[in-house]
C-alpha cells in the first residue's frame, strides 16, 4: 500500500488545484486504483502570509497547524503545503505533527543545485522574500542568487494578486515573463518559480534557462515518498 498524501491548500485555491492536477498527471498509473490517496484541506480563510510576515496582519500559524493536525487525524501519512511563503512556519507545523512534512523550499533548493547553475534567479512573493526563504536555503548550499529590485518586486506582486483574482491572461503572462527575463539578463543561469501562482502563467518554454518550478519539484518528491512503501513491499514479495 502506498502512503496517503495530505495537502495544506487554499493558499490560493487555484495554486492548490494546479498542484493536485500535476500530482495526478505525474503519478504512474494505468487506472484509477493506481493513483495515490490524497487528502486536501483547501482553506482560503487562512490569513494572508505576506501581511503576517510584514507585521501588518494576523499570523496564519495556528490555522496552518490546525490544518496539519486535521489531515493527520484524517489519515494522512505525510504532508505537503502548496504555498512557498507559508513555509516561513514550516518548523511550527512539523513540530505539531508526528508524520513527515516535506518542505517545498528545501526540495526546490536541492533541485536548483542539481541544475548546475552557478547563479539562481528568484521569483518569489513579498513574504518569502522578506523571510529570505530561498535566499537562506541557497546560501546554505553555497549557491549565488539574484532577485528583483524593489520597483520590479512591487509590479511582480501586483501581478500575483491579479492571478489570485482569476486573471491569468496575456497581460499578466507577459509581465511575469518580463521579470523572469530581466533576471536572466542580469546573469541568472536558472530560475526558481518560488510562488505557486507562477506556474499558472509561466512555464519552461517561456524562458531560455532551466525553470525550477517549486510546484513540480514538490509533486515529484511527494509521489516518490508516498510510493516508497509500495516499492518496498513489491521488493519483499519478489
Amino acid at each position: 500500500m502506498s502512503r496517503t498524501i495530505g495537502i495544506i491548500g487554499g493558499l490560493g485555491p487555484a495554486a492548490t488545484a494546479d498542484f493536485f492536477k500535476k500530482l495526478i498527471a505525474a503519478t504512474p498509473a494505468k487506472g484509477d486504483s493506481d493513483h495515490l490517496r490524497v487528502l486536501i484541506d483547501s482553506n482560503p480563510r487562512i490569513p494572508d502570509r505576506n501581511d503576517a510576515i510584514a507585521g501588518r496582519g494576523e499570523s496564519p500559524a495556528p490555522h496552518l497547524v490546525a490544518a496539519a493536525l486535521g489531515l493527520e487525524r484524517a489519515g494522512a501519512d505525510l504532508l505537503v503545503m502548496a504555498c512557498n511563503t507559508a513555509h516561513h512556519w514550516q518548523d511550527v507545523i512539523a513540530a505539531a505533527i508526528t508524520i513527515p512534512f516535506l518542505s517545498m523550499i528545501d526540495e526546490t533548493a536541492d533541485a536548483a543545485m542539481r541544475s548546475g547553475a552557478a547563479t539562481i534567479g528568484l521569483l518569489a512573493a513579498d513574504g518569502a522574500r522578506s523571510a529570505a526563504l530561498y535566499e537562506r536555503a541557497l546560501d546554505a548550499r553555497g549557491r549565488a542568487w539574484l532577485r528583483l529590485d524593489d520597483a520590479a518586486q512591487r509590479d511582480f506582486m501586483a501581478a500575483i494578486y491579479t492571478i489570485k483574482a482569476g486573471d491569468a491572461g496575456d497581460g499578466v503572462r507577459a509581465g511575469i515573463r518580463a521579470h523572469a527575463l530581466s533576471l536572466i539578463d542580469r546573469g541568472a543561469a536558472a530560475l526558481i518559480a518560488g510562488c505557486t501562482e507562477i506556474p499558472l502563467v509561466l512555464d519552461a518554454n517561456d524562458v531560455p534557462v532551466p525553470l525550477i518550478e517549486s510546484t513540480d519539484v514538490l509533486v515529484r518528491r511527494a509521489i516518490a515518498v508516498a510510493r516508497q512503501s509500495q516499492r518496498r513491499r513489491s521488493c519483499e514479495a519478489a
